[in-house]
């Protein structure tokens, strides 16, 4: 967006990758300071449910302590909570409206070619979301039709909005390329967090893929690469 010729000549010319690390940046503070807020809170209800207890032998003590390091550790969050799915669910929502917009937007001669990049675009990204929001654990099954609704009406409100600015839109005009490109950028900062941090990270080396088979290992880094290259090729028209 901000190569496009209508804004002139940049200033700074690595403006794109300044919103992109923004926005990762911002992603990376909103769950640390989550996580260090749950931490602390959920030490403090160990510590006061542990000294509540009036036993003094030291057997007591050692249990109590075993048994507060136990409680910490199982309240401790994790990469893969609702905040995280929530998170990576908003970098997609910001997206997927840009996507909706540019689908109607789009000229005859292009809309046929990103019609069918985009569904492929979307049905992956579906894909790699709904994975997260099935393995909430924590969240009940409303909540998370409520999170899988929110992606699948996203694209389309996208696309009213199109309709309804479609007579005024002027995709050369200089406020909106820079809103359209800061939008797409910081976006794209948060995917990139946890694309990168949340999901390959996560899986490769601390979730299921980590004590994986050969033969799991096998296909999972096939599919992996197979994502890639595939969202690589898609990037060139979408």
């Amino acid at each position: 967006m901000f190569a496009n010729e209508c804004l002139g000549e940049l200033k700074y010319e690595a403006i794109t990758t300044v919103i992109v690390v923004a926005g990762a940046f911002l992603t990376f503070l909103l769950q640390y300071t989550s996580f260090r807020a749950y931490e602390a809170r959920s030490r403090t209800v160990a510590s006061k449910s542990g000294g509540n207890r009036t036993e003094s032998t030291n057997g007591d003590t050692s249990d109590r302590s075993s048994q507060t390091h136990v409680q910490v550790k199982e309240h401790m969050p994790r990469l893969d909570d609702p905040l995280s799915v929530l998170i990576l669910e908003m970098g997609i929502i910001f997206h997927s409206v840009i996507i909706g917009v540019t689908l109607v937007v789009a000229g005859d001669s292009f809309y046929k070619i990103l019609l069918v990049v985009i569904i492929f675009h979307q049905m992956f990204e579906g894909l790699a979301l709904g994975v997260r929001i099935s393995k909430l654990s924590t969240v009940r099954l409303r909540n998370k039709l409520l999170m899988a609704s929110a992606f699948a009406l996203i694209t389309p409100l996208g696309m009213a909005i199109g309709l309804g600015v479609l007579d005024s839109f002027n995709g050369n005009d200089k406020a909106t390329i820079i809103a359209i490109g800061t939008l797409d950028a910081f976006s794209a900062g948060i995917l990139v967090w946890t694309g990168f941090i949340q999901m390959w990270s996560n899986d490769w080396m601390y979730g299921d893929l980590k004590d994986a088979g050969v033969v799991q290992t096998c296909l999972g880094m096939f599919a992996l690469v197979s994502g890639l290259v595939a969202m690589s090729v898609l990037g060139k028209w979408a």
